[in-house]
Parts: C-alpha cells; structure tokens; sequence
C-alpha cells in the first residue's frame, strides 16, 4: 500500500505540495505530470510498506479461506522455494502442472499476495509467483532500481526456472514488470495479462523538461539540499508506516470490499521488513526509481508487444480508474478488458471472478511451439 497515506493530513498535504520526487520543482509542471506524480505517490505504491521494517507482534495467521469457495494458499513464514539470480535470493511459488503462467505481484507485495488465485488456477495450469528484487522473501539489494532490473529478472526467470512460453499476469508495478519482459523476450511470453497495471502514457511537457540542461545551481546545489529534504521526509515516511493498525487502514482505503483484510495479508506485508536493508531500498525506490517513471511509458513498451493482452480491471479503484484500461485497449487492439466491481487487487478482493475471467482467457490462447532456450 502507499505509505505516504500513512502519514498525518498536515504532513501528506506538504509532502504533496513540495512533490519531493520532483527532478525540478522550480519549474512549472502540467496536469497531467501532476496525475502521474500522484499516481507515482499512491497507485504505484500499492503495498508500499513490505520494504519497511516492522514492529508487528505477529500474530497466527489462520489458514481457513474467508473468501468462500475459494482455495488460500498457505502461509510460510519460511516461504517456499528460492532461485539464485546475480548473486541475489529470489523467492517463488510454484504449483500445478500444464502450461505455465506466471504471476508478479504489486509495488510492496508479494508473491502470498496471490494466494487465492494460486491454488485455483494451478488445477488447469503450472503456476508460478515470483518476488521482485527489492520485495517479499526476495533479497532486499541495495542497487540502483528501474524497470528493466525487473524485467532483466522476469526474463531470467523464465529462461533458467519456466524454461517454456509462459502467459505472464501482473497487478500494479507487476503489471509494467510484465510488459517490458513480454518485450523483452517475445518467443517465451505467449500472452499478458494485466491488473489495474502501473505505468503512463508519454506527455510531451515532461519530455522537454527532461530534455533541459542542468544548471550549476541544480547540480550542485538544488539537488543536494533536496536529497537532504527527502531523505528526513521519508524517514518520517518510514516509521510511520510501520505501524500495524496504519498498514490495515491504507490497505482498506484500496480494498473496496475489505474483508479480505486480514492478519495474513498484513503480515504477508510487514514480515519481510525484517532484511536491515530495507530503509534503504524504501528509500531509493521512492526517489531514484519513482522519480524515472516517464522513462518507460506505456505507449513505448505496447507499440513493442505481440502477443494478446487481457485487462483484468478494478474499476473502483482510486488510483488508476476504468478510463486508462480504455485507452490501453484503444491503443493496442489486440485486447481483451474485463471490468470488476473492485479497488485496486481485484485478485485478491473478488479473486474468484478473477480467477474465472482469466482462466477463461488461458483457455483462448493457441498453444506455442516450445522455444529453444539455446537460441534465447
């Protein structure tokens, strides 16, 4: 979940108006700049807190399912199983048996993040769930971020665990993660999925910005002092957020339906916290990588896709509304959009009916001739 809603109201409302991952708050910023540095603050941070240390007393998590009719994965304090990728520990589910599909979950999630839609679609399938670097059981590395370290480790993944053409699902910053590895490596990705998806269409105000030469004063003066500035903010940021009853309220503000709030999903969050570089990983996800976001826009990855696309949508959703799946899906014809009654994880709020929808969908695909790993 976003941690800046963590905060108090007086605080969130001078994070937001000093936009602290701003490149260059003394120029003017347009609307729609404006909407992606608050989606940047919020949508993309959909379960910001798993990179925070936390104080939670554990609590039991209790394994009956409370969404009836649906299998729940079991938690595993220990987590389940773990691959070596550069030198980094990588935790991944698997399950299941048939044509695999791949899940990736949000910003702060993981992969017990889909623990209802696991159990189900392994019957007709081999399901995976990764942690990206940074998150979950994964390795908390301290590395600069951006979006093709996760795709790098999507496309890894499939070559050396998958090692087959694989559908890839993604929810959030999952979703994007998803798509530049579906670029990436085309012969072993037959088809995506994405759920309330991050990631923006390009505006050309920002580019020119970005476009413009660094001053002396930003360089050597303006930067440093906003450094310092973020750096004290988001330690604030930092423990705040690490409280448990903070967690529960900002993972309810995107569950619409919040019965599936409960102490397995809080501590699915909380316990990875533990790793002692999670501060800061937290803090250089929130600056280095969240301030490059335009870097990798939606219309550069989609204008490169091949395969069929499936729009999973939470359509309450208050980060990222119904009307970004529309253009997506006008942008790239070769789409499917099925629309929840749901906030931001409809996964994991009516997992059932998303569990329908994309089994469904897996159903339509042709399946692909197995790709040579040797020429990958």
């Amino acid at each position: 979940m976003s941690s800046i809603c963590a905060l108090s109201p007086s605080v969130r409302l001078e994070i937001t108006k000093a936009r602290l991952i701003d490149p260059l708050p003394l120029y003017h910023r347009s609307k729609c700049e404006m909407n992606r540095r608050s989606f940047t603050a919020k949508g993309i941070v959909a379960s910001g807190v798993s990179v925070i240390e936390s104080t939670l007393t554990a609590k039991p998590v209790q394994e009956a399912s409370f969404t009836p009719g649906v299998e729940r994965l079991p938690y595993k304090p220990e987590g389940y199983n773990y691959w070596t990728w550069r030198g980094h520990k990588i935790h991944y589910v698997v399950q299941g048996e048939g044509s695999p599909v791949v899940l990736i979950h949000g910003f702060g999630a993981s992969a017990f993040h889909w623990r209802y839609n696991i159990p189900e679609l392994a019957k007709r399938h081999k399901v995976y769930a990764i942690d990206l670097l940074g998150f979950g059981w994964s390795d908390k590395a301290v590395i600069e971020y951006d979006a093709l370290v996760w795709r790098d480790q999507v496309v890894d993944f499939l070559k050396d665990i998958v090692k087959e053409p694989a559908v890839l699902v993604g929810n959030s910053l999952g979703g994007f993660a998803a798509l530049v590895a579906a670029t990436g490596l085309p012969e072993l990705v037959s088809g995506v999925a994405l759920l309330n998806s991050a990631g923006q269409f390009s505006d050309a105000n920002v580019k020119s910005k970005q476009q413009s030469e660094e001053t002396p004063l930003l360089k050597f003066v303006v930067k440093p002092l906003k450094e310092i500035f973020q750096r004290i903010v988001l330690g604030i940021l930092f423990w705040q957020s690490k409280q448990p009853a903070r967690i529960e309220s900002v993972l309810k503000s995107v569950y619409k339906n919040t019965a599936n709030v409960d102490d397995y999903l809080v501590e699915s969050i909380t316990r990875p916290a533990a790793d002692p570089n999670a501060g800061e990983v937290y803090y250089r996800l929130m600056t280095r990588f969240m301030m490059n976001q335009s870097k990798y826009t939606l219309d550069s990855v989609l204008s490169q896709l091949s395969c069929p696309l499936l729009l999973l949508w939470g359509d309450l959703d208050p980060w990222v509304g119904p009307a970004k799946a529309k253009k997506i899906k006008e942008f790239y014809p070769n789409t499917t959009l099925v629309n929840f009654q749901a906030g931001h994880c409809p996964h994991d709020e009516v997992p059932d009916a998303v569990n329908k929808a994309l089994l469904e969908w897996l159903s339509t695909l042709t399946p692909q001739p197995q790709a040579s790993l040797q020429t990958v």
